[in-house]
């Protein structure tokens, strides 16, 4: 049976790595997979799902309008399909964990997602929040803070390393802006944060 999983964690943590070796398992043993990532991050190139350690893999992109269940079905039409895997999914609406969420059902395609959890203030990103609530299964992605402890929490940090605490939510970086932290270490470089 086809389900909507959710990989999540902190920056760096290797959930790409993750995503692309699910994908090289299924394509090993001579099934299709069907990547997306978001269209604006270019980190790797546009439409490139990269890891840190160096593998990559071409992917269809998504922006915050498309129609994911839409995107599925044509693809599906398109020949077989075993999985379905979503990098970045932070970045994606809650309406759009409902679209891939009827994908699981409705086409019977297993969709694996992966993703920040929370972003550098401490808050849950929509489409992270929205996998939290509709995911059949849920798995952590471990790293580690630089004290040795696992890192749940990241910062964001300015040209000069000092931890940022306001700006928008979404802004793409990697090791030069974003450092994972345990909470405690959290905490140390923005201070108790209140609602």
């Amino acid at each position: 049976m086809a389900k909507l999983y959710f990989n999540y964690s902190t920056m760096n943590a290797g959930k790409s790595t993750l995503l692309l070796q699910a994908s090289y398992n299924y394509i090993e043993r001579g099934m299709q997979t069907y990547l997306l990532t978001a269209n604006f991050d270019d980190r790797a190139g546009k439409g490139v799902i990269g890891s840190r350690i160096g593998i990559e893999a071409e992917a269809d992109t998504y922006t915050q309008s498309d129609d994911l269940f839409a995107k599925i079905e044509a693809r599906l039409a398109q020949g077989p399909c075993a999985c379905v895997l979503v990098d970045e999914a932070q970045w994606m609406t809650r309406e759009q964990v409902w679209q891939l969420a009827r994908a699981v059902d409705d086409l019977g395609v297993p969709v694996m997602t992966y993703g920040l959890r929370v972003d550098f203030r401490g808050e849950l990103f929509p489409g992270s929040a929205a996998l939290l609530a509709l995911a059949d299964e849920m798995r952590e992605v471990r790293t580690i803070c630089h004290c040795g402890r696992k890192a749940t929490m990241v910062i964001r940090v300015d040209e000069n390393g000092n931890a940022v605490a306001d700006g928008a939510q979404i802004e793409v970086g990697g090791n030069d802006r974003y450092i994972s932290l345990c909470r405690k270490h959290f905490r140390d470089a923005v201070g108790d944060v209140t609602t």
